[in-house]
């Protein structure tokens, strides 16, 4: 299936040398070989804007960002997340609840249920924050709202809670700040729930084997999107896709396998640590990792 494979690790490799001409080159000659392939066909069309109009002009934007999380894949996948997080919500009779990286709450507001007692939200951005605090007051949900990074939080706070999760939000953390947020958590926690999903090790990342692994996930990825293909594709996919090989973008995402997550919680001192599969989702596997 992937007989072009070879020329578009080429074009990869001029893309991450900023040579975006030869790189559109080569990305062209990867569709001709295999015109079928949404993934290389969308490759084209982002190299080509990036020629015409420069870095600064195509890269993700938050109408590409909202039709992409709304859509696709990831529809199936936050439904089963809230799902799993309401199943550990049902267990207690009162809940002390932490939500870290809360976003619009896209993942907590279809969980919550009438047990919990106390509920503490986290969110770094001020306009998610504002938007998760009018659905929760709008459904008369009593809560504490901090806007503020999840490193700077555990610096001011010294409070506990019954159960502190964390739905795709760890991920932004530097592994050198891990473990002094895993162990905050095992401290001010009885329980820590982590949703991340299985990713694969990126380390070597113009190894053959890491860049099928990424084409063929981001294949499946575009062909999600049938409707509003273009604008997910151009607005978010391709630039999240090409980033992994801008050697000049500053990273903001961090990764992982589940087996080095399950790692780091043991290093931490949680002394009980199990992970299931939620949602086998098209970038990888979503899990959740229960923590104590």
């Amino acid at each position: 299936m992937w007989k072009a494979l070879p020329v578009f690790s080429r074009a990869l490799a001029a893309f991450r040398d900023n040579d975006f001409e030869q790189a559109l080159i080569l990305a062209q000659q990867a569709h001709e070989q295999q015109p079928e392939l949404l993934v290389f066909a969308e490759a084209v069309t982002y190299l080509t804007r990036l020629n015409e109009s420069g870095k600064q002009d195509v890269y993700l934007n938050d109408e590409g960002f909202r039709a992409f999380i709304r859509g696709g894949g990831n529809v199936p996948l936050y439904r089963a997340v809230s799902a799993a997080l309401q199943e550990v919500y049902r267990s207690y009779d009162t809940l002390n609840l932490l939500d870290v990286g809360t976003g619009d709450g896209r993942a907590l507001l279809p969980a919550l249920t009438d047990n919990i007692r106390h509920l503490t939200v986290l969110e770094p951005s001020e306009s998610l924050l504002r938007q998760l605090r009018r659905q929760l007051d709008e459904h008369g949900v009593s809560h504490e709202a901090h806007c503020a990074p999840f490193q700077y939080f555990t610096q001011m706070q010294a409070g506990s809670w019954d159960v502190i999760e964390a739905t795709f939000s760890l991920q932004s953390i530097p592994p050198q700040e891990r473990a002094s947020a895993l162990t905050w958590g095992r401290q001010h926690g009885k329980r820590v729930l982590l949703v991340e999903f299985d990713a694969p090790d990126l380390t070597n990342i113009m190894a053959i084997e890491t860049i099928r692994y990424i084409v063929e996930r981001y294949e499946q990825g575009v062909a999600e999107y049938a409707e509003d293909r273009a604008l997910v594709a151009q607005g978010f996919l391709m630039p999240m896709m090409f980033g992994y090989f801008d050697c000049s973008q500053h990273r903001t995402n961090y990764e992982q396998p589940v087996a080095q997550w399950i790692q780091e919680f043991q290093a931490a001192g949680f002394t009980t640590v199990d992970a299931a599969l939620i949602y086998p989702y098209w970038w990888a596997a979503a899990y959740i990792i229960d923590a104590s």
